[in-house]
């Protein structure tokens, strides 16, 4: 059985499937933040999805992070890791790539354990 969260016309915020939670993109709420203010924003959304599939950020399997600019590699590293359970830093890729809006600095992927 696949359940899917936050149908949309377009996509699923989430599916789960035999154990295992896909999370869609997840981008900031408000892009006026610059990028520590949208990857706290982006990590809560992130936190609150696993809360609902009965998961949580120590069961990340793997992450997949995406900046508009690499100059924000550092500052948005900071945020991670002061959210990032010790001892359960998923696998993680981290690329530059051209975002779907211009205000959107960061956008994540994640899939994790439940």
């Amino acid at each position: 059985m696949i359940e899917r969260f936050d149908v949309g016309p377009r996509m699923s915020e989430m599916a789960v499937h035999a154990g295992v939670a896909y999370l869609a993109g997840q981008i900031a709420d408000d892009g006026t933040q610059d990028i520590s203010g949208q990857t706290r924003q982006v990590l809560d959304a992130i936190d609150a999805l696993l809360a609902r599939a009965g998961s949580d950020k120590s069961k990340i399997l793997r992450a997949q992070i995406y900046l508009a600019d690499l100059v924000d590699f550092d500052a948005m590293n900071a945020v991670w890791e002061a959210w990032v359970v010790p001892g359960h830093a998923p696998p993680r890729a981290t690329v530059q790539a051209a975002l779907a809006r211009p205000e959107w600095k960061i956008e994540m992927v994640v899939t994790a354990a439940v």
